[in-house]
């Protein structure tokens, strides 16, 4: 086992639907991914960057009921191992397959852990997973606001896609479990804060403040507070499906990960109303809520911002999150990595993928034609810098892992890799002696 400081960054597999399900939006599309992920893995290498934010789209490998493509999953998985890359697999990223539908489908969590336990047997060597990406913001921005997916704006639909995305996560780690009894799960999760601008938004503010932790407080069994147990009832959940959540929860094997970026901070008006208010308390003091509210191992999963007109916005934002996370990990909160995401520079993520516009935005640590940008430089240092001290300070806030190489010859990099394997495989398939 491999004590570690997990310094990370990610591909960005985004892939909802828009314009009433007839478009999908596939970042790794977009950003070039399909066709330079080779050349994407190196640049991670390059930085000296030894865990990855990482997974197939779920659109384009769950076929049907029990039906998997894994050819792009294979040769990239396998190029990952070859390279000692971790991944961090994200198996659910703001978008599922057209033959589900969307998150309103109730049988999208039995579904999803299905698949969730197919990847695990087909990778065993992958230890690390964010089964699905940002629960709340996913049932936020296709339930509540209406902007992807479904498309709905009424509380009780999003209510039914939250219920169903934590639902579906809480099912596929135990569905993963099976398969990697020493699995761990970090939690990519929007950390978020409403400030009151006069004294009659103060209630409206509450009432979004408690919100931004349901899918975090179902997700670890916590007792929901009784406002927002009224507003579950109120809009759909049952009693039995409540107590599921309790009695169901994994938080032992979890991380408490969480983004911030600076539209993370929300000023609520009188009529609860919210425009952004940019950053005011910071990735320190809100992820010191969180970890107040959870007690668990902390991890920052996200962040970026744009490289800007003078050039250096990149660099002076990688330097304040660091010393954030630097001054709560001294504070005594468990931190136990950190991420830049993503490697490469993002799509249409001005419009947060409600417009196919084609517009590069430069926050990545590469460019879209793989050369560096002078934050990833300035991360590359940062790793350096810091790799080997973290640990040493302190062995209790190091993550032990089982890194790619660790306990799985080749035969162990995925069941049923020979070339001659056909494209598309049912799960009742028979795997291959080399698993």
């Amino acid at each position: 086992m491999t004590p570690a400081f997990l310094f990370a960054t990610g591909v960005e597999n985004s892939n909802p639907t828009i314009q009433n399900g007839r478009v999908r939006v596939d970042e790794m599309a977009k950003c070039g991914h399909y066709a330079c992920w080779r050349d994407d893995f190196e640049c991670v290498r390059q930085l000296g960057i030894r865990f990855l934010r990482y997974g197939p789209p779920l659109y384009r490998t769950h076929l049907g009921p029990d039906l998997y493509d894994w050819a792009f999953a294979y040769e990239t998985f396998t190029e990952l191992y070859r390279c000692g890359i971790t991944p961090i697999v994200d198996l659910c990223h703001f978008g599922v397959p057209d033959w589900i539908g969307d998150f309103q489908n109730h049988d999208f969590p039995a579904l999803f852990a299905e698949y969730a336990g197919a990847f695990a047997r087909r990778f065993p060597w992958v230890q690390l997973y964010t089964p699905v990406n940002e629960m709340y913001i996913c049932a936020l921005f296709s339930a509540r606001y209406g902007w992807w997916n479904e498309q709905l704006t009424d509380d009780r639909s999003f209510v039914t896609a939250l219920k169903h995305i934590v639902k579906a996560n809480v099912l596929a780690m135990h569905a993963i479990l099976k398969v990697r009894p020493d699995a761990l799960f970090i939690q990519s999760e929007s950390s978020e804060y409403f400030h009151a601008e006069n004294p009659q938004a103060i209630k409206p503010a509450e009432i979004l403040n408690a919100k931004r932790f349901l899918s975090l407080d179902l997700n670890y069994g916590r007792r929901i507070d009784s406002e927002m147990y009224e507003f579950l009832m109120d809009n759909g959940m049952t009693r039995d499906e409540y107590h599921f959540f309790l009695k169901r929860n994994l938080r032992h094997y979890c991380i408490l990960g969480n983004d911030y970026y600076v539209t993370n901070e929300h000023r609520v008006a009188h009529d609860g109303s919210t425009r952004p208010s940019g950053e005011v308390f910071g990735y320190c003091e809100i992820t010191r809520q969180y970890y107040q509210r959870y007690r668990l191992p902390v991890m920052h999963t996200e962040t970026n911002i744009s490289q800007g007109p003078q050039g250096d916005e990149a660099v002076q934002w990688l330097w304040k999150e660091w010393a954030n996370v630097l001054r709560l990990r001294n504070d005594g909160v468990p931190i136990v990595g950190f991420t830049w995401y993503s490697i490469t520079d993002q799509v249409d993520w001005d419009s947060a993928l409600r417009e196919d516009r084609g517009n590069v935005n430069p926050v990545g640590l590469f460019d879209l034609d793989r050369n560096i940008r002078p934050v990833g430089q300035t991360y590359r240092q940062l790793i350096t810098s810091w790799r080997d001290v973290l640990p040493t300070q302190s062995l209790c806030l190091t993550v032990p892992l089982q890194t790619p190489g660790e306990g799985f010859g080749r035969a162990g990099l995925a069941a049923g890799q020979e070339n001659e394997r056909p494209k598309t495989l049912r799960e009742s398939e028979p795997l291959s002696q080399s698993g």
